[in-house]
């Protein structure tokens, strides 16, 4: 059974050409910028709230 999710070079520069039509040259570094510091930040606060559930006792 073939992986549905399995994006290849084609679909990657259609989806970006399709970003580049929406969004416009001038954006998408800033809106690059602002996905990464969000994904970044989401794996921070995942990252703290497994640290806080080993902090809990247990009783």
């Amino acid at each position: 059974m073939e992986d549905d999710m399995n994006l290849g070079m084609p679909e990657l520069v259609l989806i970006g050409a399709i970003a580049l039509l929406l969004f416009g040259p001038k954006r998408l570094p800033d809106l690059a910028r602002s996905i990464g510091g969000s994904i970044r930040a989401l794996k921070e606060g995942l990252k703290d709230g497994l640290s806080e559930t080993d902090k809990k006792d247990p009783s």
